[in-house]
């Protein structure tokens, strides 16, 4: 097939998540949520860019490995360069944004901040890719689980920013966790409004895994991080867990789910990521939650019925 006729062949109709969707869906968010505790276990061991960069690096191998074995090339000529490209950048400087941020600002505003993303997804996707447009109804369901997470974390607004900081390194520091949202919502759309919305979703994250392990670890390499390590079985099973579990299967799973599923409706259950993430600390860190957080929890669930309810007549939006 000619590049040509790739960039020229249109895209694949995408239809609403079923249950099937659904269920998957919550299982990735499950997993996503239980990498923040991994993180957090692993950062007194390993750098925050390091440890970044190897996840990258062992699960681009895993790819690899999954694509030869399934026949399905990696390295053809097909239009998907550029896109493949961008997307690694810009999915390396989510993380890249996610990890600075987190030394000026507490993980409560980094966690609200960061999950502006899904509302960045829906707008972005609105403008740039016709069948991704939402109505007025859904609009209502994003903002609903915004302010979900919102009341989810409001205790880190109590709080002063991080420890050691001042006012205006916590403001720095919640401006990277809006960039890290953006740039995470623009390798979606990226995803879906360029030629990587005709190739396979190994080919899609084979492209984010390789360009983001170069860059992330050449930071941490220009960072002096590798002359930090502190080698443990529990920091090498949460780089293992981070690797093959969330960069692999969890980011495979979810590129797919993006070839067969409108995104903008899929990308609203991230949402329920950090709730995971505070119910994975709550049981396995001893953390605590107090009420607010099981209200919180419902206005996300609200939201997301919201997006995902069925199409009405155009009339009666």
């Amino acid at each position: 097939m000619n590049t040509a006729a790739a960039i020229a062949r249109p895209a694949p109709v995408r239809r609403a998540p079923d249950t099937f969707a659904i269920g998957l869906m919550v299982l990735l968010c499950a997993i996503w949520g239980l990498q923040q505790v991994a993180i957090k276990s692993t950062n007194g061991a390993l750098g925050p860019m390091l440890q970044a960069g190897l996840r990258s690096t062992i699960a681009a191998v895993l790819v690899w490995g999954w694509a030869r074995l399934r026949g399905t090339p990696l390295v053809r000529r097909d239009g998907t360069l550029g896109a493949g490209l961008l997307a690694g950048v810009l999915f390396a400087g989510e993380f890249v944004c996610i990890f600075a941020g987190l030394t000026l600002t507490s993980a409560s505003r980094m966690a609200v901040f960061l999950y502006t993303a899904p509302c960045f997804t829906a707008l972005g996707l609105h403008l740039f890719v016709p069948g991704e447009r939402m109505r007025r109804l859904q609009w209502y369901g994003v903002a609903l689980a915004f302010a979900g997470i919102a009341l989810a974390f409001a205790d880190g607004f109590t709080r002063s920013p991080a420890p050691g900081t001042s006012a205006v390194a916590g403001v720095l520091g919640d401006a990277l966790g809006v960039l890290g949202g953006i740039m995470w919502a623009s390798t979606t759309v990226v995803v879906r409004a360029t030629s990587l919305s005709h190739t396979s979703a190994s080919k899609t994250l084979f492209y984010q895994l390789t360009v983001s392990a170069v860059i992330l670890l050449a930071l941490a390499f220009a960072l002096g991080e590798p002359r930090h390590v502190h080698v443990t079985p529990l920091a090498l099973a949460s780089l293992g867990y981070q690797a093959v579990a969330v960069a692999f299967v969890s980011y495979l799973t979810w590129f797919w789910l993006l070839t067969r599923y409108t995104a903008s409706r899929l990308s609203v259950f991230s949402f329920l990521t950090p709730l995971f993430g505070v119910a994975f600390g709550v049981v396995l860190l001893g953390e605590s939650f107090s009420s607010r957080f099981v209200l919180a929890a419902a206005l996300v669930l609200a939201g997301i019925v919201l997006v995902n309810a069925p199409s009405r007549p155009a009339s009666a939006d």
